[in-house]
């Protein structure tokens, strides 16, 4: 029997675990939810305008920074409804997330649709030696959420059944790629799905103070790779020196079926990668040469790839990386079979943006809500207010990001979604600390650290369930105490360090993404 800890009386930190589930089972669905926050914002709108509630401080205008005033904006009046009722449209056509992450999920859509993301899962698990299949896990469970979600479905059973293979604990397998997948979620070496989603909403409320800043996708790229060594090596001590000791030996008999295809190539998987992997190497050649002419039109009016103002290549990078997946998903797609028509690709891409409906419906209301936010001037309002607080305690850089931090840690555990999280907290922190001197890079990167860290303790995250149902097969007791006393060590250690080389990179004064640095310009 597997020495997984169990008890039948609930242990106080169970308790409040459960606690923090019931709390989070009454929210209400994601789009009820900023439908709510929109009606609410209508009314605080008109209070506020009635009270004559105001802010002053500096605010960036006619491209120079200076002293202004500024008043909230009912919008229960004639011309607030009329705003309402004719710009709900614009407002959701014009939403900044909405274009960028329907581009990318073409791409990843076809990939994934193809079989090709979960050949390469396999492939690179199979040919690592045992003293490296740790941190082979979870370096591929961080690199796994370049595709999104597909980690969690293939990935979390496959490090089980591998480390099982290798005669090892094969919870503490699953511990380690859940810890990748989704406590790593926001590192990579590679730019995913998340980068332009959280980019487009952080747009969004940049435009509240400066309408010209322009926020780059890899905005968080140089900080982001450096965190994808920093999780894998955090996540193979915890796993080999804490989680696995504490599980002890595995005897027990497996629970339910393993699928031998997901851990094992066939023929034609095989050369679908082979195949796959040339296209691949065809196509970034391709965009290698189209940029290294001088007056290449990939590169900025300086000559510069990474320079400021944005190259051609950095504002298309989304599409780059979209035909980056599309192109080699058709070749293996074509090669192994699951498309055997011309229009394989075609339905691939259907797939993956009818698997996005729940995303058109929250990017909608999230929508309202934030030009709501824009037009009340209520964001305004907060930031100015927020950014003359913190001027007037001078509590320093360090201090109140380490703060955002681990706010944003804390508020992921009673609401799941990333993206969700950030339209609420983007509108009001992000100008307030643009006003405070901070950049918008850094304040997104700040959230995306305590986002990230809490993943794996909290049963709001979308997965959970799926999670304990794969613990199961090896622990038929296993539930939410099981998987996240277990996890718990990885989300203590990540947050903790990750916090600490966010700290040393501040105090370096390293740039933390392409064109961007820790100081937003004033002016």
């Amino acid at each position: 029997m597997s020495k997984t800890k169990s008890t039948n009386k609930p242990s106080l930190y169970n308790r409040w675990l459960n606690g923090i589930e019931v709390i989070g089972n009454k929210l209400p669905h994601p789009v009820l939810l900023f439908a709510v926050l929109a009606g609410v914002i209508i009314v605080i709108s008109a209070i506020c305008s009635a009270l004559g509630i105001s802010a002053t401080g500096e605010l960036i205008s006619n491209g120079e920074l200076a002293e202004t005033t500024v008043t909230a904006v009912s919008l229960l009046t004639p011309e607030g409804l009329a705003y309402m009722l004719t710009h709900a449209v614009s407002n959701f056509t014009t939403y900044a997330p909405l274009g960028m992450v329907l581009v990318a999920m073409l791409g990843v859509g076809v990939a994934e649709q193809s079989g090709l993301i979960n050949a390469l899962l396999k492939a690179a698990v199979k040919v690592t030696p045992a003293k490296l299949i740790t941190p082979m896990v979870i370096f591929l469970g961080v690199m796994s959420n370049i595709a999104s979600d597909a980690g969690y479905v293939i990935l979390i059973p496959l490090g089980a059944m591998i480390f099982r293979a290798y005669g090892r604990h094969p919870m503490a397998g699953l511990a380690a790629a859940f810890a990748g997948v989704s406590g790593g979620f926001s590192a990579n070496l590679l730019i995913g799905t998340l980068d332009p989603l959280l980019a487009g909403i952080t747009q969004t409320a940049v435009s509240i103070i400066d309408p010209n800043y322009e926020v780059q996708v890899m905005g968080n790229y140089f900080f982001l790779c450096a965190s994808t060594f920093l999780i894998t090596i955090l996540g193979t001590f915890i796993t080999d020196k804490i989680v696995e000791p504490r599980l002890g030996k595995f005897d027990s008999e497996v629970l339910g079926e393993e699928d031998d295809s997901l851990r094992t190539l066939t023929d034609k998987e095989r050369k679908g990668l082979r195949n796959a992997g040339i296209v691949a190497l065809i196509y970034v050649a391709l965009i290698v040469i189209a940029c290294i002419p001088a007056d290449s039109f990939m590169r900025n009016e300086n000559g510069q790839i990474f320079g400021s103002p944005a190259s051609t290549f950095v504002n298309g990078i989304v599409v780059l990386i979209t035909f980056l997946f599309m192109i080699p998903g058709v070749a293996y797609g074509r090669t192994v079979g699951t498309f055997t028509k011309e229009n394989g690709a075609c339905n691939a891409m259907s797939k993956a943006m009818s698997s996005m409906g729940s995303f058109l419906a929250l990017a909608f209301v999230s929508a309202q809500f934030i030009n709501y936010f824009n037009y009340t001037k209520l964001g305004t309002i907060i930031a100015l207010a927020g950014a003359n607080f913190f001027k007037s305690i001078n509590i320093g850089l360090i201090p109140l990001m380490i703060i955002f931090i681990l706010f944003s840690a804390f508020m992921n555990l009673f609401m799941g979604s990333a993206s969700a999280k950030w339209n609420i907290l983007a509108p009001v922190f992000v100008p307030m600390f643009m006003l405070l001197g901070y950049s918008p890079e850094l304040c997104q990167l700040a959230y995306r650290i305590g986002d990230s860290c809490t993943n794996i303790i909290t049963p709001m995250m979308t997965y959970f369930a799926v999670i304990i149902t794969f613990a199961q097969r090896y622990d038929k007791k296993a539930g939410i105490g099981t998987i996240t006393a277990t996890m718990i060590p990885y989300s203590v250690t990540f947050l903790v360090c990750w916090t600490i080389l966010f700290a040393i990179w501040i105090l370096a004064g390293l740039p933390i993404g392409v064109n961007t640095g820790l100081f937003y310009p004033m002016g």
